[in-house]
């Protein structure tokens, strides 16, 4: 499988959030019309942690969740499946070395490892990774 980007959680719940998009995060969601995607292994917990944090807090209705669960998984982003113990340490390496959470490093290790750009918002993340020489997705 061929990808063209890694998608940070960030990129992907402004999807969800008509406050939170703007011109970049559209941009991201109109090129997954000719482009894959892929995200680590924990993406999916991430997703359902926000969604269920803005249900509890009234941001949105179940309906609303459910929804962005159906849209999400029409959309061309793969899940990696597996996540090694060699993975996980230099998760925990760049998190350490980055000052980032494991959450955010996992997004970095995985484009480093594939050689992919990265999409995201989080300045944290977009810090390390031009600390690391990684791209910023930016498809227009």
């Amino acid at each position: 499988m061929k990808y063209a980007v890694v998608i940070d959680n960030s990129v992907v719940m402004s999807w969800c959030f008509e406050d939170e998009s703007n011109q970049y995060t559209d941009n991201v969601l109109e090129s997954l019309k000719y482009v894959r995607a892929i995200v680590p292994i924990i993406w999916p917990l991430e997703v359902g942690n926000v969604l269920v944090v803005a249900e509890r807090k009234g941001r949105l209705r179940y309906i609303d969740c459910i929804q962005f669960w159906e849209l999400l998984s029409e959309l061309p982003i793969d899940v990696e499946d597996q996540t090694s113990e060699k993975v996980m340490m230099n998760v925990y390496t760049l998190a350490r070395e980055a000052q980032l959470s494991t959450h955010d490093a996992s997004y970095l290790e995985l484009a480093i490892r594939k050689n992919l750009p990265l999409a995201t918002l989080d300045k944290a993340l977009l810090k390390a990774a031009r600390k690391f020489d990684i791209e910023i997705y930016n498809k227009a």
